[in-house]
């Protein structure tokens, strides 16, 4: 007698959630000027202020009898003072330091090597007082205080405006840990970094082992897929390059949206921007350099192929950021009562025990069952100190689709959800078709970010070629094709990719077992092609 499995039942009306994950920007840069159309948003006022004692290199004994300037900014200097957060930021600037050094001098302040009597310095137990943003980017690249400080109106991010007034915005989410872009990248969709506190390569090569909520979405029967622009940051975890797994991958510009045309977009979506900036087609992920108007684009885009959908009336977007990327906050992180996700501490030489969290991230949600300029705050449980934060995630897919599943790990556990948002009794109707024309940096030619790289990668980016270099059995030409520059290394993680997923399908095709993973071996003589075998996960 056959037995055959019961379909599972997804019991509220949301049956596709849709995520979109940009890079490196913090609320207040993003969105602290939307509280003067949203009172209710925990936002900027332009009072907010870090000290910047110094610039890099100064005559301390020039400026030392100088008193803290009270002033605004003079056109092209950063003063001995005090930096006001202003609303004039640019779509276009460097890239502040956002390492997990940097980002602690951010939130606790930067020790002044030359005073102890001042009680800068950070001990256990100093609060987040949000005051080391502006001298931490000042100490790193002189100048770059000011983008640090610096946020956009209203009127420069116009589909984040209009989507604030039509849906929700969170104004208490937070990065998952105080890191870099991929630590908090695997928090998204495990609720861990395992262990990562950097983006440690030889790690994300082999990829990260812990379950993630595509294993358990595979496993009662629900359905996801990835739509990548790039490599997607999601083959970071091992268990997704499994064959039985390879089918979930779709090229966005190909699939995205005929997909969600035909109404056949899967339960769970992860939309991955292009996180290479080469001149055809520029990067759209929001990294600094990058021109965030492109960013503003991405988000149209989705947005508008959601609403054309058959499945709007069962769709869910968020929009979020991976980390702050250094820019300022003023919103202190939380440091306490935030659980290690897996008793996994971090290595050399912080030993960090993942028990705070990042600094405050813009965070927007979109159906038609929420409310018109929804602004939500903290979480309600599930224990008295949960915050939102990228583990929320995983938290609310669990209860938006009754997964049977175990929680991935204790931070998706203590995570807040944000399943009661969507409160209405019936859609709306009136969600708008099409969202703004993106505002253009008028004084920014088309390549000003590509020219500001210097053709150079990020790290992240350099990262991306690391793994890349992997799927051609070839990792030790990663730095010899790091040396060439952006347009070089975007070409070959594009060949290297098609060519691993090449030999994926034909290792499915020809039988192989579904939770294996392909590996790739260097050619064994010149002129010869690489080969594949298949290692268990």
């Amino acid at each position: 007698m056959a037995f055959h499995k019961e379909k599972h039942v997804i019991p509220g009306p949301i049956s596709t959630i849709v995520v979109l994950v940009m890079e490196n920007r913090s609320f207040d840069h993003m969105l602290g000027w939307q509280m003067e159309l949203h009172p209710e948003i925990d936002g900027v006022t332009g009072k907010e202020f870090n000290h910047v004692r110094l610039l890099k290199g100064a005559d301390q004994q020039e400026h030392k009898d100088q008193p803290d300037s009270q002033t605004p900014l003079e056109a092209g200097k950063v003063p001995i003072g005090t930096l006001y957060m202003s609303k004039d930021a640019k779509y276009v600037v460097g890239d502040p330091d956002h390492s997990f050094q940097a980002i602690r001098d951010q939130i606790f302040g930067v020790p002044d090597p030359s005073d102890d009597s001042q009680g800068t310095k950070l001990t256990l137990g100093s609060k987040p007082l949000m005051s080391g943003f502006a001298q931490q980017a000042e100490d790193t690249s002189p100048g770059l205080s000011e983008a640090v400080m610096s946020g956009f109106s209203p009127e420069a991010l116009p589909i984040y405006t209009c989507l604030l007034n039509e849906f929700a915005v969170f104004d208490k989410w937070f990065a998952s840990l105080p890191a870099s872009t991929q630590p908090n990248r695997q928090y998204i969709h495990s609720a861990t970094s395992h262990g990562l506190m950097s983006n440690v390569r030889s790690e994300l090569i082999k990829g990260l082992p812990q379950r993630t909520i595509f294993d358990n979405l595979h496993d009662e029967g629900l359905s996801f897929g990835i739509y990548y622009q790039s490599l997607p940051s999601t083959i970071i975890y091992r268990k997704l390059r499994q064959l039985k797994y390879i089918d979930k991958f779709h090229i966005y510009k190909h699939s995205f949206k005929k997909h969600a045309s035909e109404g056949s977009l899967p339960n769970y979506v992860v939309i991955e921007p292009r996180y290479f900036n080469h001149e055809i087609p520029p990067a759209n992920d929001d990294h600094p350099p990058h021109d965030v108007s492109r960013g503003q684009s991405l988000v149209k885009e989705v947005y508008e192929i959601l609403r054309a959908s058959p499945q709007w009336e069962q769709t869910l977007l968020l929009i979020t950021y991976d980390e702050h990327g250094g820019f300022y906050d003023h919103v202190p992180t939380p440091t306490t009562n935030v659980p290690n996700p897996d008793d996994i501490d971090g290595p050399e030489p912080f030993f960090f025990k993942f028990d705070r969290l990042g600094v405050r991230v813009p965070t927007i949600m979109v159906s038609p069952w929420i409310e018109k300029r929804t602004v939500i705050h903290t979480p309600n449980g599930p224990t008295p100190f949960s915050q939102f934060e990228h583990s929320s995630i995983a938290a609310t897919v669990k209860k938006l689709f009754n997964l049977k599943s175990d929680f991935l790990t204790k931070r998706d556990a203590w995570a807040g959800t944000f399943e009661s948002v969507i409160s209405r009794k019936t859609p709306r109707k009136d969600c708008p078709l099409k969202l703004p024309e993106v505002t253009k940096d008028s004084n920014a030619s088309k390549d000003t970010d590509t020219k500001l790289d210097h053709g150079k990668l990020n790290e992240f980016q350099e990262d991306i070629v690391h793994i890349s270099t992997s799927f051609l059995g070839e990792t030790q030409r990663a730095e010899e094709l790091i040396k060439k520059g952006l347009k070089e290394c975007a070409e070959y993680v594009e060949k290297a990719l098609s060519f691993y997923f090449d030999k994926c399908q034909e290792a499915k095709q020809s039988g192989g077992d579904p939770s294996c993973i392909v590996c790739i071996k260097a050619p064994s003589a010149p002129g010869e092609q690489p080969s594949h075998y298949l290692e268990p996960c």
